[in-house]
C-alpha cells in the first residue's frame, strides 16, 4: 500500500469528532450514516447529492464535507426560491469546499407555462400545479442524474404521510438508479442537535416556522401541531403534496427495495 492509498483509507474510516456536549444517540445516528455514505459512494461511484438547502440537506452537506467524498452535489434554482434560500446558498458557498451546482429551468418551457395559465397559474388545479413542478424540477433533475449511479437525499420519514415509508437505499426506477436517503429514520430533533452541535448553517426561515422550505409561493409557515410539509401547496389534499421528485413512474411513492448489482 502505497503512503498516499494509507491516507485516504485513513480518511475513509476515521469517525467524525462528535462535540463532547452531544447527546450519544446522536454520535451512533451520525456513525450510521457517515457508514451508508461511504459504503453507498463506494459501491456506486458515480454519484449525486440533490440539495434544497432545507435543514436535512444541510446535515449532509456537513457529512459529504467531512467525509471527504466525491459527490456530485447539485440544486435546483426554479426562479421561484426564497431570498434566504440564496444566502444559504452563499453561505455554503464560504462554508464548504464541497460546490454545489446549480441548475435551472428551460427558458422556454417556463415562458410557455406562463403565457398559457399566468404567472401563478400553478394554483388553478393540481395538474397545473404538478406540470409547473415538471418544468421547474423534474426536468433539470433529469439532466442532473442523467448518467449517474447513485442519488443522495435528505428525505426523512418523519416529514408528512407521503414520506412514511421511505426507504434507505431504494431502486429509482424512474431515473434507473438507486436512491440513499441516509437520513431515512432521523428526528427533527436529531436534524436540529446535529445543526447545533457542527454549527451548520441553515436557512433563516426555519426560526419563523418554515421547517419546509421550497418555492416562495407555494410555501408558508406551519401552525402548531401541522406536519413538517404542511406548509408545502397548502391549498391542496396532503397525500396531494409532492412535486414528484421522488415518485415512481406508476404514481406510487418509492420504498424500499432490493439493490441490483453494483454497475
Amino acid at each position: 500500500m502505497t503512503g498516499q492509498d494509507a491516507t485516504m483509507k485513513t480518511k475513509t474510516h476515521a469517525k467524525i469528532e462528535i462535540p463532547t456536549h452531544s447527546h450519544s444517540a446522536l454520535a451512533r445516528r451520525i456513525d450510521a450514516a457517515a457508514v451508508v455514505l461511504r459504503e453507498n459512494v463506494a459501491r456506486f461511484p458515480s454519484a449525486a447529492f440533490a440539495t434544497s438547502f432545507g435543514a436535512e440537506d444541510m446535515v449532509l452537506l456537513d457529512l459529504i464535507d467531512r467525509l471527504e467524498l466525491a459527490v456530485d452535489a447539485f440544486t435546483l434554482d426554479t426562479g421561484r426560491l426564497h431570498d434566504e434560500t440564496y444566502a444559504l446558498m452563499d453561505a455554503a458557498r464560504r462554508r464548504y469546499r464541497t460546490r454545489v451546482r446549480v441548475l435551472f429551468p428551460e427558458r422556454e418551457a417556463v415562458e410557455r407555462f406562463v403565457a398559457a395559465h399566468g404567472v401563478n397559474g400553478f394554483r388553478d388545479n393540481v395538474a397545473q400545479r404538478k406540470q409547473c413542478c415538471a418544468i421547474r424540477k423534474l426536468e433539470p433533475l433529469a439532466r442532473a442524474l442523467d448518467g449517474k449511479q447513485l442519488w443522495i437525499t435528505g428525505l426523512r420519514r418523519e416529514q408528512s404521510p407521503t414520506r412514511a415509508d421511505v426507504g434507505i437505499l431504494v431502486h429509482d426506477a424512474t431515473h434507473g438508479l438507486m436512491k440513499l436517503s441516509p437520513l431515512a429514520d432521523w428526528s427533527a430533533a436529531d436534524v436540529r442537535e446535529y445543526v447545533e452541535a457542527f454549527a451548520v448553517p441553515v436557512n433563516a426561515l426555519h426560526a419563523r416556522g418554515f421547517p419546509s422550505i421550497g418555492c416562495a409561493p407555494c410555501t408558508r409557515a406551519i401552525a402548531p401541531g401541522e406536519d413538517e410539509r404542511a406548509g408545502r401547496w397548502w391549498w391542496e389534499q396532503p397525500l396531494q403534496r409532492e412535486c414528484g421528485l421522488h415518485i415512481a413512474p406508476n404514481g406510487w411513492r418509492v420504498r424500499a427495495s432490493k439493490a441490483p448489482p453494483a454497475r
